[in-house]
């Protein structure tokens, strides 16, 4: 085989969509696990106190910062025909979702409190596990299939169009088929709902890894133990700074989703004109972005978008119950979400970037895990504040929807946008020290697209092919 030069690099239009709608299947299921639907279906309509439901959250965090760097490790390792990833994905994609629906089913003698604790505090660990097997691997694809950063772009633009759907979808099952304490019907409907939904998620996810292929180049590579590995990610300065951000926006992104099941449902607004609000930011904030991020620079970039975030949860914090104060802190929202979906995936980039010049190898799942190990603890963090700060301001799970105090809908207004808030300002603040932006960035930048050029040629003559000068 022969070859007179490598050609520009191009990944299949096939490969950019299919990856793009697996991660977007994957984060679904998150967001109606981890930012909404399940809290809101053990404590409102099975009944398991606030209290039991926070001490679930808080024991999962544990868990999460032991198992994200592991596998991240482990995968760094992994050798396969398939790749590194890939057989974390298809082949974990089914029990993945089988504990999903789990979560839904009413198991016999696990109605009492203990046994509600139980079910939702173990279906948490196995679901935690796959997905971070699967989502790391998917997170992580475009550095895989991709070595050129104008490949990996042409997927990450597939990937914010379909990340869209990771917020429509939850919401849109928050207002047609969330149910309601005593409601039976409705129940049943919602249970049946969520397996059937999970099971065409899961056929997305598994027939993914049939479109895409991994550069196996990297399996060559000599990884480090893991203690020193770990260790390497927090002597990456571009890291430790990049991490604020990557905390605050897992937090902010769960507090705010989970916090929309309670506020339509206490607070007297309109939900219409909300709801395009943030659709009209997220649409709005997709193109700014975009159009704005080689001009401006990521690092700017991420810095506008979370001051925008952070003026939206204060306005709605201060004024969530007037109408116009709350649209526009929608629209903010969606300005905001808009920029971390896409700017922050670009900013890892970056950080992983650095890691290789600085060490010579691509450890994407080991800064993924570790950077897991650091945010996934927000999500329970995000819901044990929401529950905390409710059920301090006299938040009654007893009562029927609409009829909670005054002073308990101040408690779901603090508690849903107060912190996130208050982090997105700092977050503001600590980017300033983000290294990695300016001329002599994009001079490292051009140096690793060399080296990245020299392995792939390397890699293919050890496979048979020969280059023709």
């Amino acid at each position: 085989m022969t070859t007179s030069a490598l050609q520009e690099e191009k990944v299949p239009l096939a490969s950019r969509i299919w990856i793009s709608l697996a991660d977007a299947s994957v984060a679904i299921l998150q967001s109606l696990v981890a930012a909404g639907a399940l809290t809101y279906y053990f404590v409102n309509v099975r009944g398991l106190s606030t209290s039991y439901t926070g001490i679930v959250w808080l024991l999962f965090g544990i868990w999460n910062a032991v198992n994200d760097p592991l596998f991240g490790y482990i995968s760094d390792r992994t050798k396969s025909k398939l790749g590194r990833r890939v057989p974390y994905i298809r082949f974990g994609a089914p029990i993945f979702i089988l504990s999903f629906i789990l979560f839904w089913l009413d198991i016999p003698g696990v109605d009492t409190q203990t046994g509600m604790f139980v079910q939702m505090l173990l279906v948490l660990f196995v679901f935690d596990s796959l997905y971070t097997a699967i989502a790391t691997s998917l997170y992580i694809m475009p550095y895989e299939v991709a070595i050129s950063n104008k490949a990996r772009s042409s997927i990450f633009i597939w990937k914010i169009l379909f990340m869209v759907f990771t917020i429509v979808v939850p919401l849109a099952i928050e207002r047609t088929i969330k149910p309601e304490a005593g409601d039976l019907a409705g129940i049943s409907y919602f249970r049946w709902f969520m397996a059937l939904f999970a099971v065409g998620m899961g056929v997305l996810i598994f027939a993914s890894t049939f479109f895409y292929k991994e550069k196996h180049y990297a399996q060559e590579d000599e990884q480090p133990g893991f203690l020193t590995a770990f260790k390497q990610c927090f002597t990456n300065r571009s890291f430790v700074v990049f991490e604020v951000i990557s905390f605050t926006i897992m937090f902010v992104q769960t507090s705010l989703m989970q916090g929309l099941w309670y506020y339509f449902d206490e607070i007297s607004v309109p939900a219409m004109p909300l709801y395009l609000a943030l659709a009209g930011g997220i649409v709005g904030g997709v193109f700014l972005w975009i159009n704005r991020r080689e001009p401006w620079g990521v690092k700017l970039s991420t810095r506008l978008f979370s001051l925008a975030f952070a003026i939206g949860c204060l306005a709605v914090v201060f004024m969530g119950r007037n109408v116009i104060a709350a649209t526009l802190g929608f629209f903010l929202f969606g300005i905001g979400f808009a920029g971390g979906m896409y700017l922050i995936p670009m900013m890892n980039g970056d950080v992983v970037d650095m890691d290789e010049h600085r060490t010579g190898l691509r450890r994407e799942g080991m800064y993924a895990g570790v950077n897991s190990f650091i945010t996934k603890p927000a999500i329970s963090l995000a819901q044990w504040v929401l529950l905390t700060i409710m059920t301090a301001f006299g938040y009654d799970q007893t009562l029927a929807k609409g009829m909670q105090s005054v002073n308990a809908e101040t408690g779901i207004l603090l508690g849903w946008v107060l912190v996130p808030g208050i982090l997105l300002f700092l977050s503001f603040v600590a980017l300033h020290w983000y290294p990695l932006d300016g001329p002599e960035w994009l001079k490292i930048k051009a140096g690793l697209a060399e080296i990245h050029k020299a392995k792939e040629r390397k890699y293919l003559e050890s496979q048979g092919y020969k280059f023709v000068e």
